[in-house]
């Protein structure tokens, strides 16, 4: 055989196949969730990965309020953003983050889950077009029951 006629096969935006997965998150741990969900956002998990384009799934989380932190990390971690202005780097623990998402009850936007997948995904437009793939909610309930999507086990992905 000629080893030499065989190509690698790049993925165009005409080939890529986009589905909606449901991840629930209860009693699961936050990091290891989301570098798994990194992976299915990024589209890793299919034969027809390219680096260079939005390939990945459309990812919902539910139950995001029973997610688990070891340690003292829900007191204890810091993330931290700036506003842009002198003095303005601001503070805030996991904690008052989960707190703020529940005050907030916006469309699909948990600001712990952002936080956290943000720094898992490429620094570039392109992380930002993947992050709008996730919709993150507090209870059981999404309201994206017309894209039929299909719900998977964490666990079961590597």
């Amino acid at each position: 055989m000629d080893t030499l006629s065989l190509r690698t096969q790049s993925a165009t935006p005409a080939t890529i196949t986009k589905e909606w997965v449901v991840v629930d998150a209860t009693d699961q741990i936050l990091g290891r969730l989301c570098a798994k969900v990194a992976k299915i956002l990024r589209g890793k998990n299919k034969t027809n990965y390219t680096p260079n384009l939005d390939c990945g799934d459309n990812v919902i989380i539910i139950n995001a309020d029973k997610v688990k932190l070891t340690g003292n990390k829900l007191t204890d971690r810091i993330y931290l953003r700036y506003t842009g202005y002198p003095g303005g780097q601001r503070q805030a623990t996991a904690e008052t983050l989960m707190k703020k998402s529940l005050k907030l009850r916006a469309n699909g936007h948990h600001p712990l889950y952002t936080k956290v997948m943000k720094g898992m995904l490429p620094k570039n437009r392109l992380g930002k077009r993947l992050l709008d793939n996730l919709y993150v909610y507090n209870g059981s309930e999404h309201p994206h029951a017309a894209h039929e999507p299909k719900v998977i086990d964490i666990n079961k992905v590597k």
